[in-house]
């Protein structure tokens, strides 16, 4: 069933949308909130949660890419979990890793808010996204939207560890100089 469709059957309030997203998407959404909380059952809850937030936001949304969609809604639902998690007690993990990583070209959330709103951020960072070539973007949004280990990574590509480690730099590198053309100190 295509995207329209499972559209519409949210939109016809028909209780197949959920059943029909957790086919199309549900491995998807399971290894965005995986590779964040590095917890099958958490995951598993976010999953879940993401087909409630997605009934309950169409209508009115109709989104254009529902996998884009459901992965911000796991995204964001795995990312609180995730805060929540850490205030009681610390850990590592990959989440550590790409938070670590982004750190020196992206400033905290406080001094970010205070230069622009988040909004203008993040059409910056789409618009650097864009000026990525295919296979580069593609890297960079694995590790740093999807929060995957660099193995996978590699794998994925074709690639050793030590390249996507290398092109991640670069790309982090390249953000850095773009959001400071941008005028957004980092």
């Amino acid at each position: 069933m295509g995207d329209q469709e499972i559209i519409e059957l949210f939109w016809q309030r028909d209780e197949d949308a959920v059943a029909q997203s957790q086919r199309a998407y549900g491995a998807y959404c399971f290894t965005i909130a995986h590779n964040i909380l590095m917890d099958r059952e958490g995951a598993e809850e976010c999953v879940n949660d993401t087909w409630l937030r997605a009934w309950n936001s169409m209508p009115p949304q109709r989104p254009g890419r529902l996998s884009a969609f459901f992965g911000r809604i796991t995204r964001n639902l795995a990312l609180d979990r995730y805060a929540a998690k850490r205030a009681y007690k610390r850990g590592g993990g990959e989440m550590e890793l790409v938070l670590e990583e982004l750190d020196h070209c992206i400033a905290a959330a406080d001094t970010v808010g205070q230069a622009i709103d988040e909004a203008e951020l993040a059409r910056c960072i789409n618009r650097f996204l864009h000026t990525l070539p295919a296979r580069e973007r593609n890297i960079f949004l694995c590790r740093y939207w999807d929060v995957s280990p660099l193995k996978d990574i590699a794998t994925k590509y074709g690639l050793r560890e030590a390249n996507v480690k290398a092109s991640l730099y670069r790309s982090r590198e390249k953000l850095r100089a773009f959001l400071e053309k941008e005028g957004i100190t980092v």
